[in-house]
This record gives structure tokens, C-alpha cells and sequence, in this order.
């Protein structure tokens, strides 16, 4: 909802009703700023100079100086603008941006509101902004790190959904990450300060399952010699995580539609129907839409699922990411403090193909703090006990080719695509390839993709 104020036959917004503004959004716990139309600070509250400012003068700054460091606006650096859409659109805009911070550089959820004159003309902005507590542009010891464009638009999306009720699936190869985006879509959630539980679906009988989810009454089975608690009950006003749900057999899968369906579950051995109330985040590496359509995944819950899809990239899409997770994974499995990575290992790691993704070069990480005895891991405590496969051979048949004359925007929008395909998903080098900025390059990447599925 944009604010409006009249401001009669002024030009500006007199410096009283500014005032009040401010003075409002003094009150509020979040950061907020008021900009013009030329993308100067004319105000800001007290949260946003505490959690921006650094002792720096604000007020009469470019947003775009204060927040990148950048000499130009947003737009014009290969980056989306809040400000300039919000003018375009004339109503709310939301983007996730990485700002600078007294704290370093961090992940900003960014809400660009109008504000209008009597006569309808947009005068000013207020911006209010959310440092992302649930990720990290920086090495961390725990939580999602990431900063490569594939990173910052799947974190966007998760933004997008925690603050509803919808349910999720997430998509992607395994070792992607997957738990950890359920965790942060969670933690991001009005349900935060409730439990998160993980299920892992796969290898689950239909004894295992009904009483492993719905518990079980004391004497409903030989050895239940007391009440259990199922995890839909653990999960009680808080999130439940079902993995691999695409391993779970035909006959569970109608057990856990009747759940979804009716909101309500039985303990085995029970009479009583009890209430359920989780929020459900489900994964699977699996291509439910293809076991639908081959009657080995109910369609019912297929959509009961769905109403969310949000895909973890795989490692080869966000290869830029790969210094800082390495520098993250070593702080998180290696047992002595302050080891690093060589230069030389770390490129070795930035140019590998990893058909496990991020549990992968996990696995490489924690092997090589076993084997090196020194202060720092280099090239070869990674590559004695790496089991690389020789890359297969780069055809000739690979060439970008057209059957026919083509208007330019599909003509652009194919080439990308071969691009893409041929960069290995190395998405940083493409961008330098191209002579275009990273951020330019999956702008350009999403919006074709954008286009495809529009006609699908």
C-alpha cells in the first residue's frame, strides 16, 4: 500500500510534514529511509542509522552510494533498482540486494514504497529494509552462504514464501543444500520459534512410517510399552521437513495426503482423531512430475506439495560461490581453528565438476584437514584421495547452429542457452566472456527462462 499525502500547490513535501514522517517511522523497529525522486537520502529513522549508517553522514547521499558503493544507479550497474520500478509500476516494490554495512556486506531485503501528491505525482520513497539473518555473503560457520546471482535469486524466492502458510517442494540434485533452505525458509517464517523436524522418507515401510509420524498408544503393538509421540505431534506449531518424498511408496503416500487433506492424524493403537499443525517443506532430487505422469507418484499430492516449487541450484550453477563455501566448510568440519586453504587449492576446488554438489566438496574439505598436518590445506591433501573422473571429450558437434533466420530476440535468447550450457554453468567466467556484468548475465538468463515458461 503506497502512503499518500497532499501537499497542495507545493512542490516538495514542506519540511513539517517531512518531519512528521520521520517522526513516525522513528517508531518503528525497522530501518527506514525517505529518498526523492533524484535517489537522495532526505531522512532516515533511527534503526536505519544504527543499522546502517556507521557514523557516516546519510542524510543528502545517493541510496545507491550508501547502500553499493556504486557512482551510478542500481540499474545502470547491472543491478535491479526498487526505485525505478516503484516509479514505473507506481505501487510497491520488493528485491533482495547485497549492501555494504558497518558489518560488511550482507543480504538486504529491500520494500520500495511510493508516496504521492494530492494531484497523483510520486514526490517520495520510503525504503525499508531487513538484514537476511538466515544467509551469508561472508565464510560462516553455519546457515546458507552465497553471493553468485543463482544464489541471491533462490534466496529471493525463499524470502518470498516464509512469511506464508503455502506449502514448498524443494527441487534440485542431491547435495544441494536442500535441508538447509528448509531451515531458513523456517527460520524466516512466523513459525520460527517453533520446533523444525526433519523426516527423512527414504527406505520407510509402512509400519515405520505410520508410527514414526503419528506415534502409537501404549499396548498397540508388541514391545509399545509406552505412549510415543509421532513427529507430526513434535512438529506442532512449527515446521515439518519431508525428504525424498519422492522415495516414498504408493501406500504412504495416500497416509500422508489424508493427513495434508484433513489436517488430522490418529496414533496407531488410537481411537481419538488429533489436530495437526506444522507447516509443510518438502525435497525430493526426483522428477515428480515425470513419476506422475508414469503412475509411481499420486498426482493428488503431487499438487497438494506443490504450491511453492523452489529449485536449489546445483554447485556448477553457482561456481562463483565455491572460495567462499570451501572457506565455510573448512571452518565447520576441521578440528584445528585458523587453518585456510592455499590459493592453489582453493582454484584447484573452483575449477572441478561436482556430481554431489556441495556434499561433495564437503567431503573433499573434511579428508583433506585429516591428512594435512600444517597451518594450511593446499592442492595435495586435496588430490591424494580425490576420486575425479576423467572429463569426457569435448565434441565438434557442439557448435552454436540456426536452421533458419530468426528474429534477434530469440536469436539471443538461444545463443544464451548454448552458452550457458558450454560454460559449464560457470556463470562468473561466461559474464567475462560475454563482456557483460554477472548480475547483467542472469537478468538476462531469468528473464528468458521467464519467457519459455510463459509459453509452456
Amino acid at each position: 500500500m503506497a502512503f499518500k499525502y497532499g501537499i497542495g500547490d507545493k512542490k516538495d513535501m514542506s519540511a513539517h510534514l517531512l518531519s512528521e514522517l520521520v517522526s513516525f517511522l522513528d517508531g518503528l523497529p525497522e530501518p527506514r529511509m525517505v529518498m526523492d525522486s533524484d535517489y537522495r537520502i532526505v531522512a532516515a529513522n533511527t534503526a536505519y542509522v544504527r543499522e546502517f549508517g556507521g557514523g557516516q553522514p546519510i542524510r543528502g547521499r545517493t541510496c545507491y552510494e550508501v547502500s553499493h558503493h556504486f557512482t551510478v544507479p542500481c540499474d545502470q550497474a547491472g543491478e535491479s533498482c526498487p526505485l525505478k520500478q516503484c516509479l514505473e509500476a507506481r505501487a510497491p516494490q520488493r528485491v533482495l540486494h547485497l549492501h555494504h554495512t558497518p558489518r560488511g556486506e550482507e543480504h538486504v531485503d529491500v520494500e520500495t514504497t511510493p508516496i504521492f501528491d494530492e494531484a497523483g505525482k510520486v514526490v517520495y520513497f520510503v525504503e525499508t529494509m531487513r538484514v537476511v539473518r538466515q544467509a551469508s555473503s561472508r565464510a560462516a560457520a553455519q546457515g546458507l552462504v552465497g553471493r553468485s546471482p543463482a544464489f541471491v535469486g533462490m534466496l529471493q524466492k525463499v524470502l518470498r514464501v516464509a512469511d506464508s502458510a503455502a506449502a514448498v517442494l524443494l527441487l534440485g540434485e542431491t547435495g544441494t543444500g536442500k535441508e538447509l533452505v528448509a531451515r531458513a525458509i523456517h527460520e524466516a517464517s512466523p513459525r520460527s520459534s517453533g520446533p523444525f523436524v526433519a523426516v527423512d522418507c527414504a527406505g520407510m515401510t509402512e509400519n515405520l512410517f505410520e508410527s514414526e509420524l503419528f506415534g502409537y498408544e501404549k499396548g498397540a503393538f508388541t514391545g509399545a510399552a509406552h505412549r510415543k509421540q509421532g513427529l507430526v505431534e513434535a512438529a506442532s506449531g512449527g515446521t515439518l521437513f519431508l525428504d525424498e518424498i519422492g522415495e516414498l511408496p504408493l501406500t504412504l503416500q495416500v497416509r500422508l495426503l489424508r493427513l495434508l487433506e484433513t489436517g488430522t492424524y490418529r496414533r496407531v493403537g488410537g481411537l481419538d482423531w488429533l489436530p495437526a499443525d506444522f507447516r509443510l517443506v518438502a525435497a525430493t532430487h526426483r522428477d515428480l512430475r515425470a513419476m506422475v505422469h508414469a503412475e509411481t507418484f499420486r498426482r493428488d499430492l503431487y499438487y497438494r506439495i506443490n504450491t511453492f516449487p523452489l529449485r536449489t541450484p546445483a554447485l556448477h550453477e553457482r561456481a562463483e560461490d565455491i572460495p567462499l563455501l570451501a572457506a565455510s566448510l573448512l571452518e565447520r568440519v576441521d578440528r584445528r581453528a585458523g587453518r585456510r586453504l592455499t590459493p592453489l587449492a582453493l582454484n584447484w576446488l573452483a575449477s572441478r565438476r561436482y556430481a554431489g554438489n556441495i556434499r561433495e566438496l564437503r567431503n573433499l574439505i573434511e579428508r583433506a584437514t585429516l591428512l594435512a598436518d600444517g597451518e594450511t590445506i593446499d592442492l595435495p591433501h586435496l588430490t591424494e584421495m580425490a576420486d575425479d573422473l576423467p572429463l569426457a571429450p569435448q565434441s565438434a558437434e557442439g557448435a552454436f547452429q540456426l536452421q533458419a533466420i530468426v528474429d534477434l530476440e530469440t536469436l539471443e535468447k538461444s545463443y544464451l542457452g548454448w552458452a550457458r550450457a558450454r560454460s559449464g554453468g560457470n556463470l562468473s567466467r561466461l559474464a567475462e566472456q560475454l563482456g557483460v556484468s554477472q548480475r547483467t548475465l542472469y537478468r538476462k538468463l531469468q528473464e528468458s527462462e521467464s519467457k519459455v515458461s510463459d509459453k509452456v
